[in-house]
């Protein structure tokens, strides 16, 4: 198998026959081996019977169908964990993405060797208050964070060497940063494509400012993630210990500034009634849960297996 298409859908009837038609053209008039995987995350429309009625008819046409929406990043997951193509094409169903870009992407994979390449909108057809401004805003803070040098962190349309896709990961919403992701699994040969955008033919976006919100969010996630995902201990048993250490340092001295006043006939006040008393003790439970939440932290990631968040009610073809 040379390419392995996944591409995660909600609720997009409309698009689904034109897209395979258009992937199917593409494909065939390159002579690629090819795998087309839908998943269908909770659509409430006809989207799974379209997919059923394709699966049918071609072969090479698989599905995949949750319980309910559970979100982008796991209908991703879902499709990485069955994809068997050395080259893997991810792609919105809105018929935004043009799959006229598989073949360069292809190539890039194959033949330049790269583990991943991201597409970039450089030309937008979204409306520049809702989309556009606030997407420029989070790729900046993106590159910022990551130091991967990527403008479009959020495009649909990237790809992927199998090997890439099998070691990631894609959990909670962070399928908008798996080059991050793919980063810190070793993966270092990332490029960037410009690919054509398209303004979307049929329905309404699914996603509203809150997802920018979330991307903002989900980024800080990510940046403690990539230096303390694996050693959560270096960063709260570091910070932990220190505000234990003060706050002990501090207990000590009050206690011993406290003595040396008794001992010498020197008016003093009660412990509890001087404010660094209780700057001390905070420090001292602050720093021990801190230490106990990085040491947590440890035998989570110690015991932790490959759970699976998401239940899967069908699959075709597979």
């Amino acid at each position: 198998m040379e390419i392995s298409v996944v591409i995660p859908l909600l609720n997009e009837e409309e698009s689904l026959q034109e897209l395979y038609d258009w992937i199917a053209k593409v494909m065939q008039s390159n002579r690629y081996l090819y795998e087309v995987i839908f998943i269908d995350d909770g659509s409430t429309d006809t989207s799974w019977n379209l997919i059923e009625q394709l699966s049918k008819k071609h072969k090479e046409v698989k599905g995949i169908r949750f319980q309910k929406n559970y979100g982008k990043s796991q209908a991703l997951d879902a499709g990485f964990e069955l994809a068997q193509g050395k080259v893997v094409i991810t792609m919105d169903a809105d018929l935004q993405d043009n799959p006229e870009e598989i073949p360069e992407l292809y190539h890039l994979i194959i033949d330049k060797d790269f583990d991943l390449i991201s597409g970039w909108k450089k030309k937008r057809y979204d409306n520049i208050i809702t989309k556009n401004i606030p997407s420029k805003l989070f790729n900046a803070a993106a590159r910022k964070t990551s130091g991967l040098k990527l403008n479009d962190f959020n495009c649909g349309l990237k790809a992927y060497k199998n090997e890439v896709i099998k070691t990631v990961k894609v959990s909670g919403e962070m399928h908008r940063y798996i080059p991050v992701l793919a980063k810190n699994e070793g993966f270092n040969k990332i490029g960037e494509k410009i690919v054509q955008h398209q303004a979307r033919k049929y329905g309404e976006t699914k996603f509203g400012i809150d997802r920018f919100i979330n991307g903002f969010l989900d980024l800080i996630t990510i940046s403690f993630l990539s230096k303390f995902g694996k050693r959560p201990m270096h960063f709260f048993g570091l910070w932990g210990t220190l505000m234990f250490i003060f706050g002990t340092t501090s207990a000590f001295y009050i206690g011993a500034y406290k003595l040396y006043k008794v001992f010498n006939g020197i008016k003093t006040i009660l412990v509890t009634d001087n404010p660094w008393f209780y700057i001390a003790l905070t420090s001292m439970i602050l720093g021990t849960l801190l230490f106990l939440a990085g040491f947590i932290g440890e035998l989570i990631i110690k015991t932790k297996s490959g759970e699976k968040h998401y239940k899967i009610k069908e699959k075709l073809n597979f």
